[in-house]
């Protein structure tokens, strides 16, 4: 399974639940997470999105996700259609 199949996903996953999903780039910070997600119950989402089997996390992903987490940001790297799954059953 491609990355682009895992977004696509969650994109789907995301909408149908009736919540938006913006691609984020940035174009002086590389690193960034691949999707914000804003969810019918007012959370806001920085994710991460990964192929299951090759994918990888580069180290400035890896300092993104920490900093969100000192933030106090809500930040998931999500690796499979079953992360994607879980995590929004979480995050509803």
């Amino acid at each position: 399974m491609r990355e682009s199949e895992v977004e696509n996903y969650f994109k789907w996953v995301v909408e149908r639940a009736g919540g938006m999903t913006y691609k984020f780039t940035s174009p002086n910070q590389r690193g960034v997470c691949d999707r914000i997600a804003c969810l019918p119950n007012g959370a806001t989402w920085f994710v991460e999105l990964k192929r299951p089997k090759g994918g990888k996390l580069a180290p400035l992903q890896k300092y993104f996700g920490e900093e969100m987490t000192r933030l106090n940001q809500r930040y998931a790297c999500l690796w499979s259609i079953d992360e994607i799954d879980q995590w929004m059953t979480r995050a509803l």
